[in-house]
């Protein structure tokens, strides 16, 4: 092995060591098998649901919704903040709010880790590996075959920091509680999870946050995130005004069961 590839190993090893870090374990982790129910069988109402929600999904595939949806099947860090920026009226990076980006680099580990057990526990199949269709993100399939579909981590993930974001600035918490919700449902259109996953997903995401509040460490770089956040805006002024933003940002149909 010479010294580059050495090297490039090393600093994968050390990105992923960072990244890695969150503020809870799993066993301080509110168990969702304990109190989420068990995901829809397939019969009856609530799979039917699921079903509807799958099949209109398709349908937006091929729109500007459905290149969202691509998009949205990222979970990196740098791009949940470039997304959620217009959202928050402030661009978040690691250079520009370094507390804000500390705080939700960990705690975007704590969202995905309240949904594991959950998926361990039941490991729903996702609704392309029950129909034998494809994703909005084929390169993505082989990797979610075995991973349990309910809940959604990706939601999960990106809904406990989108009320992080909306506790830091109450101001814009319509818009970023708008931009959240729908990271969520871009998991549902593309047909990596059924629509339940994704509901639940934000529920094990809420009694992360929740939980995280309990957590001196949490609550210290949280604080340090408030604190950068009221000097940024004194600073300067905000990257998009409130009333300038679409609350129904990547609308959906309102008759989205037909």
């Amino acid at each position: 092995m010479n010294k580059i590839t050495l090297l490039l190993l090393l600093c994968s090893f050390c990105h992923l060591a960072v990244y890695a870090d969150s503020f809870l374990t799993a066993a301080d982790m509110p168990a969702g098998e304990k109190y989420l129910p068990a995901p829809p069988d397939y019969s009856g109402e609530r799979f039917f649901n699921d079903w509807v929600a799958y099949k209109w999904g398709k349908t937006m595939r091929p729109t500007d919704r459905g290149k969202q949806v691509v998009s949205d099947a990222s979970t990196s860090i740098n791009y949940f903040c470039s997304t959620f920026s217009p959202a928050f009226g402030m661009t978040i990076s690691s250079s520009n709010t370094p507390e804000l980006y500390a705080l939700l680099s960990k705690a975007r580990v704590d969202g995905n880790s309240a949904a594991n057990s959950v998926k361990k526990y039941y490991m729903k199949t996702r609704p392309f590996m029950k129909f034998e269709e494809s994703t909005s993100v084929p390169s993505s399939e082989e990797s979610l075959r075995t991973n349990g579909s309910y809940p959604s981590g990706h939601t999960a993930q990106g809904w406990t920091l989108t009320l992080i974001l909306a506790e830091i600035n109450p101001a814009r918490q319509d818009t970023i509680l708008s931009r959240g919700y729908q990271y969520g449902q871009s998991r549902a259109i593309g047909g990596f999870h059924w629509l339940s996953d994704v509901d639940a997903g934000r529920c094990v995401a809420s009694a992360a946050v929740a939980r995280l509040h309990a957590d001196p460490a949490f609550m210290e770089q949280l604080k340090k995130a408030k604190q950068e956040f009221a000097k940024k805006s004194a600073a300067s002024k905000p990257m998009l005004k409130e009333e300038e933003f679409d609350y129904h940002l990547l609308p959906e149909a309102q008759d989205n069961g037909k």
